[in-house]
């Protein structure tokens, strides 16, 4: 059964760990409340749930890989079921192997592809279906899609897609009053950069003016910010979030 008490919703598509679980607290704790997309990290996803609730907030655990057809749709369609509407999209999900060209085969590319420029663009258009004026949709890029590193081609340019995809649907969108955007981290410190910040932490602090490794929270804050009333007046934007990044 819906709930529907007036307060915003959103849903957080790779909500379970890392960037998205910081952007599932932050924006329960802006009052919203968040359907937490995960794919396979059911047992994590009921703790950050429980950890919601037990703070006063509303969240619901949604299952779907983005990547597959029928997915994005469901996601939504559920979230919709059980808080009776969608205000806001963050679409953190995504595929970040790195491989150079002489290994890289079409199931790779498809692979990366499906979740990182499908699945975005599917999940845009389930919500967007759903959604009223003041609609917030804010997607993860990358900075490599402005300077990619060797063996992140593949990578890189499925996430420069995202960014390309933000401006074109801004112009769709812009009428009904739906703002959509795009966050490009540099390294973030999470579970999927333990080996990249062993191998280059020093160089990688080095090279910002804040000397140090983004965190999660750094990235919930834009998005926060996104989702806000404060950004209606940016769209079809990618902000570059590496912390001065040289």
């Amino acid at each position: 059964m819906a709930e529907s008490n007036g307060a915003r919703v959103a849903l957080v598509a790779g909500g379970s760990r890392g960037i998205g679980a910081a952007v599932v607290r932050r924006l329960a704790a802006d009052g919203l409340a968040v359907a937490v997309g995960y794919r396979a990290a059911a047992a994590e996803t009921e703790t950050l749930v429980r950890e919601i609730e037990s703070g006063g907030g509303r969240a619901v655990a949604v299952q779907g890989d983005i990547g597959r057809d029928g997915d994005p749709a469901k996601m939504v369609e559920q979230t919709v079921a059980r808080f009776g509407r969608l205000d806001a999209l963050v679409n953190t999900a995504g595929v970040g192997i790195y491989r150079p060209l002489a290994s890289i085969d079409e199931n790779f590319v498809r692979q990366m592809f499906d979740t990182n420029v499908l699945g975005a663009i599917m999940l845009t258009k389930a919500a967007a279906a759903v959604m009223q004026e003041g609609g917030r949709i804010i997607h993860v890029s990358s900075r490599l899609a402005f300077s990619p590193i060797p063996a992140s081609a593949v990578y890189a340019a499925s996430k420069a897609a995202v960014s390309a995809m933000v401006h074109g649907f801004a112009r769709e969108l812009g009428p009904r009053g739906i703002t959509i955007n795009a966050v490009a981290p540099g390294v973030i410190e999470t579970d999927m950069t333990t080996k990249i910040i062993a191998e280059r932490g020093d160089q990688i602090r080095s090279s910002t003016p804040l000397g140090r490794i983004g965190q999660p929270d750094d990235i919930a804050g834009i998005v926060a910010f996104l989702a806000s009333n404060d950004a209606r007046w940016i769209t079809g934007r990618t902000i570059l979030a590496d912390g001065g990044l040289t």
